[in-house]
């Protein structure tokens, strides 16, 4: 393996005692030496997103002394966040994700330069995000930016190396087509179903998967830019948490690829969120039969006056024991269908989850069956907490 750095770029580079005193470690190591950690030191790397993975991949990555780190994110720190992202503390709650996070990597290094991008990584930005840099590490949780990150990076021969959480379960590969491998395309040919794969907020992640996976992220950066061991490519680690196991399988170019094959039919940026079937499913949510809704304030205001109505709660039992309106029925999601004769059409139902999605969902089924007086909560149970009772936790 040879680094992906051209020479010129990091012949020159000198370190101060401080510097050699701080990577130490590194130099007394045969596969890394001053040359090798020459090459961290002028190596420019974006992290898309501060998250979950962003957090281990950007401290990690600051520690071992890459010189260049770009951070791409638009979101502000919440509480929910502090389980496992680890790059925010307490005190950061409210502030922007990147300006936590480059106060952080400051105090791990402050030798490394930190390129903030205060933006969303899209179709309009993500070129020009991209070009200055020598790899693509993906941090994010999303089909549409998973897609668009493995085609910026195609069209600009760059390694992307990519990382995955959900619940228990973690995998990590490098798609690199410039370097003989497989892209992403060549996996996952098309996204799934809109809806079809939930979300860490809506599925839950054990905190310290992410760490896992990004560490193995920031490896495989080392590796690549050091130019040393055998990177991911062409390969793909799951790890499973509650198994403690690691299994390794084997990725395969698609000479059909749309992307990287020898004669792509994908050749610039699309429409990522139309590839990914979201505004059809939002544009089919609409047409369907309107969902009514109430506020939380007009909840409290008929729960106080003691009108007569059932408050039905669709979230898990699991978030039930979290979190819950005083007077509401529990009757999961899933279960609604085999125990709707549990409820009379007769009656007034108000509906809520926990932000409202799930909650609509049982209203157009509801609907469906011949229910006609429904009302959804609007913001579900976190508007409730944040703006009626906010003795409510929120999770």
């Amino acid at each position: 393996m040879t680094s992906i750095l051209d020479p010129s770029r990091y012949s020159e580079v000198e370190f101060s005692n401080d510097e050699i005193a701080r990577y130490s470690r590194h130099l007394i190591m045969p596969e890394v030496t001053m040359e090798g950690q020459k090459r961290l030191k002028a190596a420019k790397v974006l992290c898309i997103g501060t998250g979950g993975l962003g957090s281990p991949i950007a401290l990690y990555l600051a520690a071992a002394g890459v010189g260049t780190l770009g951070l791409v994110d638009f979101d502000v720190v919440d509480y929910s966040n502090l389980q496992r992202q680890i790059l925010h503390g307490t005190k950061d709650v409210g502030r922007k994700k990147l300006n936590s996070a480059r106060d952080r990597i400051k105090e791990v290094n402050p030798n490394v330069q930190v390129v903030l991008h205060d933006a969303l990584f899209q179709a309009d930005n993500a070129m020009e995000l991209v070009a200055p840099y020598d790899l693509v590490i993906d941090g994010t949780d999303n089909f549409p930016t998973r897609y668009l990150s493995n085609d910026v990076c195609v069209f600009l021969k760059k390694p992307n190396v990519y990382g995955s959480i959900f619940r228990f379960d973690g995998q990590c590969t490098v798609f690199a087509p410039v370097l003989g491998g497989p892209c992403y395309r060549c996996l996952y040919p098309e996204p799934p179903p809109p809806g079809m794969v939930p979300s860490c907020a809506e599925g839950g992640v054990l905190g310290v998967l992410p760490g896992v996976i990004g560490v193995m992220q920031a490896i495989e950066a080392i590796k690549l830019i050091v130019g040393i061991g055998e990177p991911l490519i062409g390969r793909l680690v799951h790890f499973d948490a509650l198994k403690m196991k690691f299994r390794e399988f084997k990725v395969r170019k698609d000479p059909a690829c749309p992307v990287c094959s020898a004669n792509p039919t994908i050749t610039e940026l699309i429409d990522y969120e139309v590839f990914c079937g979201i505004p059809q499913a939002r544009a089919e949510e609409e047409a369907e039969q309107p969902v009514p809704e109430i506020t939380v304030e007009d909840l409290k205001g008929r729960l106080d006056r003691g009108e007569k109505f059932v408050l039905l709660d669709v979230r898990e039992p699991y978030e039930w024991d979290i979190a819950r309106i005083p007077g509401a029925k529990l009757l999961p999601l899933g279960e609604l269908p085999s125990r709707m004769s549990e409820l009379d059409s007769a009656d007034e139902i108000v509906i809520h989850c926990k932000v409202g999605g799930r909650s609509a969902t049982a209203v157009r089924h509801l609907q469906k069956a011949g229910f006609s007086k429904l009302l959804n909560v609007a913001g579900g149970i976190l508007a409730w907490s944040d703006r009626i009772d906010p003795a409510v936790p929120k999770y």
